[in-house]
């Protein structure tokens, strides 16, 4: 095998291992990853999120978890500890909501 061929096939390896990993983060979590948050504890906020850190629900064309485009983006929410959505302080005012949101949405 040429140096030029090991190389070309190294390189598709690893395009192909980060598109799969791509799609394991983007999957929905599961409904028993759902209930151990909320058994932790845990409550979702929508708005709270930076670009690509997402839990789930980040508008349509999107599929998931780390789906997010934009920070703060008012329809995708993440898991923060109960009692702390709506009092968390964000850039700008913000303010995080137990409800989607209206701002801070991909253009």
């Amino acid at each position: 095998m040429s140096m030029k061929s090991t190389i070309s096939s190294a390189m598709l390896a690893g395009a192909v291992a980060a598109a799969l990993s791509s799609l394991a983060a983007a999957a929905p979590l599961t409904k028993a990853q759902v209930k151990a948050a909320m058994d932790a504890g845990k409550e979702k906020c929508f708005g709270v999120a930076l670009k690509g850190q997402n839990d789930c629900a980040a508008g349509p064309g999107t599929t998931c978890q780390a789906t997010s485009t934009v920070d703060y983006q008012g329809n995708s929410w993440k898991f923060v500890d109960g009692g702390t959505c709506t009092t968390m302080q964000l850039p700008g005012g913000r303010k995080g909501s137990p409800e989607p949101l209206k701002r801070d949405l991909p253009s």
